[in-house]
């Protein structure tokens, strides 16, 4: 996935589990009745391994990151490997048997999904990873980039609790590495992937997880091309006529022209800076029988190939392994969807150029109480597609530009509906802000030398107000995608010359809950700040680097207990540090006021 043109046109301790004052007191209560499994209980989150890095990685250059492991209660778990020892050296998935683990039942506490790849050395693009169950999404992201030298080997994990009923029943599966081995690229992929399934006994509960678990768009071959903005999946369903609450949980992932969408420049001058079109403003959008459903944001993703690749080595980009996907609340539409009517859902991604690749997953929550719900969709003030406003401010002549362009986006909306449930009526009230700025600054002396500077920033907040018949329930989700790209270029007449490139990207995640079981409070944030001077050869060949270092710093804490802090740091490509942060129950408390204060 490495930009062939990248050149001219781009141009912590492990958990710490010590409550914490004044949310201590309120640990076993924190868990809202529509709440799904995200977090674990302050009784249930225990680390069963270590973050990635620790000290005797020091001195490597093997893939690491500061990434946090996914909580899990303290019991020893059921084991199920999905496939082992795998390889992955063609251009087709790999497909595989899933059985529930033996002599292991549910209802569960909490499962996770386990994935351990490694590259042979040698050459070879970093390549897309996903993993599907029934063509449900278990993993996705991409792999990291080897060398003549280097073998690297990493490991991801993400909680899938919330796919229990789909583990329920045996699965075909496939796992879709697109590899292409040849006598220039040889770097074979291999990797093995396996569940964890910790069950629910003592003080560990049985996870609240949905009774439908629905692939999207449900066809093989794992995510699907969306290749403009024009594009649209679908997947129609017929289902229960007794859903109260929904969610679509969404991954849109940036490729080829749209790879680094962020440089995106607006059609009339984007040649000029030999950069993708449509500028830099991308979002998802999802629509139930062509109405406006929801919108996510995307993430700049950056690869291990991306813009220089010896900026991620051994560091990779904030979620280059493993994506997060944005989770969309559909249950202002659980009366439609329980009509008994089929119903289909669409997803877009705005302003794509060529293209981007999207998959999802569909959960809902049946009454358990009740064979039929009733009710109305009362409100939806979200607009079918988004109208970004572009500025441009250049002076000069192709290709001595100078100047700024600036494009920004501002949405806001409210979806609200209201079921009939064996417990009541249920209204469901989602107010939503999206916002999008980019601003590019060029300074272009000549074709061969010139400088870009970008800074991004993405957010999306939602307010969610449950309010039933005795109860009512407050939760505030809010992301921040800040992201700063440098580019310098300064090449002779013959096209060499160096290339330097600095790179901030972010990751900002916070949760806000309080109802009558109580207050939760949730802080995430991972940053990954790279630099590197690239040497180049003839505007074709990389022939070397000099000055690389690079840091990620990941930090995340809860009003239940659970923290997790660690920066790592590279220099020459080599990692350099690790350092466990303190937990220290005062600045946590202080750090999550503001959250509160949502």
């Amino acid at each position: 996935m490495i930009m062939r043109r990248f050149v001219a046109s781009a141009l912590a301790a492990a958990f710490s589990f010590v409550p914490f004052l004044p949310f201590a007191a309120q640990a076993a209560h924190t868990r809202l009745p529509h709440d799904l499994t995200r977090r674990a209980t302050h009784a249930s989150a225990r680390a069963a391994r270590p973050a990635d890095a620790s000290r005797k990685d020091v001195g490597s250059q093997n893939t690491v990151t500061a990434d946090a492991p996914v909580p899990r209660p303290a019991e020893k778990p059921c084991v199920d490997t999905l496939f082992s020892g795998a390889t992955f050296a063609q251009y087709a998935g790999v497909p595989f048997a899933y059985a529930p683990p033996a002599g292991c039942p549910g209802p569960y506490a909490k499962i996770v999904f386990n994935g351990n790849f490694s590259v042979s050395a040698g050459i070879q693009f970093d390549r897309t990873a996903s993993i599907q169950l029934g063509n449900v999404p278990l993993f996705f992201g991409t792999t990291a980039e080897p060398d003549t030298t280097l073998s690297p080997s990493w490991h991801v994990e993400r909680d899938v609790t919330d796919d229990a009923a789909l583990l329920a029943s045996a699965q075909s599966g496939e796992a879709d590495i697109f590899n292409i081995v040849d006598s220039t690229y040889t770097g074979v992929i291999s990797g093995t992937a396996y569940l964890q399934f910790y069950p629910a006994r003592g003080a560990f509960k049985a996870a609240d997880t949905p009774q439908i678990v629905l692939p999207f768009p449900g066809v093989g071959g794992g995510p699907q091309h969306l290749n403009t903005g024009t594009s649209v999946l679908s997947a129609t369903y017929a289902l229960p006529a007794n859903v109260e609450r929904a969610y679509f949980d969404v991954y849109a992932q940036s490729q080829q022209t749209d790879e680094q969408y962020f440089l995106c420049a607006p059609n009339d001058v984007a040649a000029e800076f030999f950069t993708c079109g449509n500028t830099a403003f991308r979002e998802t959008e999802v629509s139930i029988d062509g109405r406006p459903a929801g919108a996510a944001p995307i993430y700049p993703w950056i690869y291990t190939g991306g813009l220089d690749p010896y900026l991620w080595s051994p560091i990779p980009g904030v979620q280059t392994l493993e994506f997060k996907p944005y989770r969309v609340d559909l249950t202002p539409f659980a009366a439609i969807l329980s009509n008994g009517k089929p119903h289909t859902i669409s997803l877009s991604v705005d302003n794509a150029d060529n293209y981007f690749q999207a998959i999802a997953t569909l959960f809902a929550f049946r009454d358990p109480g009740k064979s039929h719900v009733t009710g109305a969709l009362t409100a939806d003030t979200l607009v079918p597609a988004p109208a970004p406003y572009e500025s441009e401010q250049l002076t000069g002549a192709p290709p001595s530009v100078d100047g700024e362009i600036v494009v920004t986006n501002e949405r806001r909306y409210e979806i609200d509906g209201y079921v009939n449930t064996s417990h009541g009526p249920v209204a469901t009230a989602i107010t939503g802000k999206l916002d999008f700025g980019n601003g590019q600054f060029y300074s272009n002396e000549s074709a061969l030398t010139g400088k870009t500077v970008v800074y991004q920033i993405t957010s999306a907040n939602t307010t969610t107000v449950t309010q039933g018949a005795h109860s009512l329930d407050i939760s505030n989700h809010s992301v921040s995608f800040p992201i700063t790209v440098s580019l310098s270029l300064v090449l002779d007449s013959t096209g060499t010359g160096t290339q330097v490139a600095s790179i901030d990207q972010h990751f900002i995640e916070q949760t806000g809950e309080a109802g009558p079981n109580g207050v939760f409070v949730s802080y995430e944030s991972n940053e990954v700040a790279p630099t590197d001077t690239l040497d180049i050869l003839d505007d074709a060949y990389i022939t070397g680097n000099a000055n690389q270092s690079s840091s990620q710093t990941f930090d995340a804490y809860t009003s239940t207990g659970e923290c997790y802090a660690q920066t790592i740091r590279a220099a020459n490509n080599l990692l350099t540090s690790v350092k466990n942060g303190s937990c220290d129950r005062a600045a946590i408390a202080r750090a999550l006021r503001p959250v509160m204060a949502r």
